[in-house]
């Protein structure tokens, strides 16, 4: 037997239920693996932050170089500013290891220095003094740096890719309300609001999905776009199977009304759902033949989505060991930091590749 099919059959027992309690012990039965996807399958590649491995993350130069590559999906993150622009960045507050101040937008500005700020207390042209592409970050050592990189708007991403007429490209738009901490974020109906307003605005609607962790945001952009295909984000913990009430993540829906069962629970959250987007495994970043490793979407899990007619697409797998797994198992796409290493591995096995596109 091949190695990693050796691998893939051992990792597979004893996953999560769908439903469980939570990461699987030792000695728990094993889960038999789903049917093994057809290899030339549809198969949604997406670009985690336009892909952190190869480029600075969430940056022009990272999008295009995805696009070039040749990808399903540009998955990204919103923030609303205190002036109620939409800015792509994944943090509610700005990190120093990705963003370095360079100077005050006016002399004596109380705001100043901006790192550490919330981003919903800075305005878009506080925000573009920051330089954001100072140095590699941290753990992506191929990551090529965009020196001088100032934050986008989500309508340049959007821009960009109608400037490569790139009409088979989805761009999958988080969200990012922090419903565990709501100060901290722009009030969720003004954040969706605006993001509503600058996809519409666009003219290419048509292609996009919106997640989200906050379910509720999910309804407030279902109000207002019934139509858009909307993805539920989650890690197990988000549900708080257990808890006394509902988590302030799933939009007024108690998890335990479901058993804990994740699939049921979003499918009755979420009005207009069209995939589940969980994490793809416990430890967080772990993989495939590591001890004590469990993968959080199993067979059951994927199953019971696909009987409902709703896709499943974890976050964020590196690993191709791992992401070849999952692909056994039956998931409908990756979101995954290195689309470059994993479109190699699409093509490995046969599978469909995603249309390569160039600026026009």
């Amino acid at each position: 037997m091949h190695l990693r099919h050796l691998l893939t059959a051992l990792a597979l027992v004893g996953p999560l239920a769908a439903g469980a309690a939570g990461p699987a012990a030792a000695g728990d039965t094993a889960t038999q693996p789903g049917p093994v996807l057809p290899q030339k399958t549809h198969f949604d590649l997406q670009a985690h932050r336009g892909g952190i491995g190869m480029t600075t993350e969430e940056s022009l130069e990272g999008f295009g170089k995805a696009m070039r590559l040749g990808v399903t999906t540009l998955e990204l993150d919103t923030q609303v500013t205190k002036d109620e622009k939409v800015v792509v960045n994944h943090d509610r507050q700005v990190s120093a290891k990705k963003c370095r101040d360079t100077a005050p937008v006016t002399p004596d500005d109380p705001m100043y220095p901006y790192v550490g700020k919330y981003i919903k207390d800075l305005t878009l042209a506080q925000i573009k003094t920051m330089d954001c592409g100072y140095q590699q970050l941290p753990g992506f050592p191929e990551q090529e740096r965009v020196a001088g990189f100032r934050m986008v708007e989500l309508k340049d991403v959007l821009n960009l890719v109608k400037s490569y007429d790139a009409k088979q490209v989805t761009l999958n738009i988080e969200t990012k309300v922090e419903a565990g901490a709501p100060e901290q974020t722009a009030p969720r109906a003004l954040f969706v609001r605006r993001v509503f307003e600058e996809i519409h605005a666009s003219g290419i609607e048509d292609q996009v999905t919106i997640q989200s962790f906050d379910w509720g945001a999910l309804n407030e952009m279902h109000r207002l776009a019934p139509t858009w295909p909307l993805v539920a984000l989650t890690n197990y913990d988000f549900l708080q199977v257990g808890k006394p009430g509902a988590s302030p993540w799933l939009g007024g829906v108690d998890a335990d009304d479901f058993g804990g069962d994740f699939v049921r629970t979003a499918a009755a959250a979420v009005p207009g759902l069209t995939a589940l987007s969980p994490n793809y495994g416990f430890p967080q970043n772990g993989k495939i033949g590591d001890a004590g490793f469990r993968f959080y979407p199993d067979a059951a899990m994927i199953s019971a989505a696909h009987q409902r007619g709703l896709k499943v697409i974890p976050w964020t797998c590196d690993d191709l060991d791992t992401v070849s797994a999952l692909i056994d198992m039956g998931v409908d796409g990756m979101i995954t930091n290195y689309p470059n290493r994993a479109r190699q591995l699409m093509a490995d096995r046969g599978m469909r590749l995603p249309k390569a596109y160039a600026p026009r």
